[in-house]
């Protein structure tokens, strides 16, 4: 699958001091989590002053929702050329199955992204809460279902709680697939396919009422 971009950085002389300071925390938080952002580090990373940060960003807070909204662009490039690139399954199972992935393997950046307080501080209609929405705009055109009220809504929230529930327990230890002899990308396929039956059956009953009006 696609991975989010690291792009290289050297030692700040010239420039875009904030979007240094963003490509740097990125990769400070790939290795850490969001435990690890420390401006002051990197500052020194970056070979800048101390105060030299603060005339981009406020405080750490708000590198954090600048960085978390650089990661979930990525993100969003990666998962468009994901459910749009031919493959194996549906375009819902391509997305579920890059999403486990990418929260396996990149659980620094997933727990920034999906399991800190800086998604749930974001203000609505700021470039965080904005690139977010998107994530979960291509998750309900994965569906390739009509839109019918918010059914489509319902289900992609259900799926995303699934697959989130998925990747955190896993990374605790707490879900090998042994008591059910069945893997985490098979349990993961099984989530997509009971979303999908569920949608199509309400998807159905809603035609079905329409019809009676």
């Amino acid at each position: 699958m696609g991975q989010i971009i690291r792009k290289p950085f050297k030692t700040y002389h010239h420039g875009d001091l904030r979007e240094a300071l963003i490509q740097a925390a990125l990769q400070e938080v790939e290795l850490g989590g969001p435990e690890a952002i420390s401006i002051k580090a990197l500052a020194k990373q970056l070979g800048v002053s101390q105060p030299a940060p603060y005339r981009h960003f406020a405080d750490r807070d708000a590198l954090l929702q600048a960085v978390t909204a650089e990661a979930f662009r990525q993100f969003n490039v990666m998962m468009r050329e994901v459910i749009e690139t031919p493959g194996k399954g549906s375009k819902l199972s391509r997305f579920a199955q890059a999403s486990l992935a990418f929260g396996l393997q990149r659980h620094g950046i997933y727990r920034l992204m999906f399991a800190s307080r800086t998604m749930a501080c974001a203000p609505k209609g700021s470039e965080l809460h904005t690139a977010a929405m998107e994530t979960l705009a291509l998750l309900i055109e994965s569906f390739e279902a009509p839109a019918v009220g918010l059914l489509r809504e319902r289900q992609a929230l259900k799926i995303w709680a699934g697959l989130h529930g998925i990747v955190m327990l896993a990374e605790q230890g707490l879900l090998t697939g042994e008591a059910g002899q069945i893997s985490i990308e098979e349990l993961a396929d099984e989530i997509v396919e009971q979303t999908k039956l569920a949608l199509n059956v309400a998807l159905k009953a809603a035609e079905e009422a329409e019809g009676k009006a």
